[in-house]
């Protein structure tokens, strides 16, 4: 049974053109992600600003909307609407120039972004877009649970294999969505052999706030519980990296010579 090392609670900060968010960002403890982003409001000011055209090189983003709907560009023509339940999975790879900005001007707007490292020898390949609609994500027969990547098995007294639609990363990713009702107890299998992390984002689970990422050890299952009002959660495991991080603003390499180079080629058209 895995084991509640650690627990860390989400910073309120502010990115993009001023969009409020809550903040996970710590690369040892969270190795091989880098941070997670929730953005949770029902303000339009909170929100409406977005994300406008910014680089990336050296990790890959996961943009999840849980409700309201992000509309995503890129330098390579990608374009398209993130809507709720959905995800893009993007590799910066060598470097891309994307925006990623609201569709809508009222309303609840609530999602995530999720920094994954690559590994030295991955940053700097191309650049690579993948569009998650909900209906491609693997549900549970409760649809209690909702796999984006990765293989999780659920037991509820029957075992359930579930598989995400998106394989082959080489820090073998698992990213899946919990939502239990009010003391409710399931119990997950997946990657045994490397740690987990849970971040609740409603309610709580295994005593474990709102706005907290639980870290637990590596073992061959997860037993969540819910509180008295249920509780909302994503769990992200991975294998870590053994590498040095090295981060500037939106790139993520393994030297200060790497970053810098990557400065200079934003600067002079070169990134992409």
């Amino acid at each position: 049974m895995r084991e509640l090392i650690k627990t860390l609670q989400a910073q309120p900060t502010s990115d993009g053109a001023g969009v409020k968010i809550h903040r996970l960002a710590d690369t040892q403890l969270m190795n091989p992600f880098l941070m997670l982003d929730e953005i949770r409001s029902d303000q339009a000011d909170d929100y409406l600003a977005g994300f406008p055209e910014h680089p990336h090189r050296g990790f890959e983003t996961i943009t999840y909307m849980k409700t309201g709907a992000m509309r995503h560009r890129d330098h390579m023509g990608n374009e398209g609407v993130i809507r709720s339940g959905g995800v893009q999975w993007m590799k910066a790879g060598r470097g891309v120039i994307h925006s990623e900005m609201p569709e809508q001007d009222s309303g609840l707007l609530h999602g995530f972004q999720i920094w994954l490292n690559l590994p030295a020898v991955e940053k700097m390949e191309p650049a690579e877009y993948n569009d998650l609609p909900h209906a491609t994500l693997s549900k549970d027969s409760h649809e209690q649970v909702s796999v984006i990547s990765g293989e999780v098995t659920v037991n509820r007294g029957a075992e359930e294999v579930l598989q995400g639609p998106l394989t082959g990363r080489a820090t073998q990713p698992v990213l899946f969505d919990v939502e239990l009702p009010a003391h409710a107890t399931t119990e997950l299998k997946f990657s045994p052999k490397q740690p987990a992390q849970l971040y609740v984002y409603q309610g709580s689970m295994n005593g474990v706030g709102q706005g907290h990422l639980a870290l637990f050890t590596p073992g061959e299952r997860l037993q969540l519980q819910a509180g008295k009002t249920g509780g909302h959660a994503l769990v992200l495991s991975g294998k870590p990296l053994r590498e040095p991080v090295v981060q500037y603003g939106p790139f993520v390499m393994n030297s200060r010579e790497e970053i810098e180079q990557a400065l200079r080629d934003y600067s002079t058209g070169e990134l992409v």
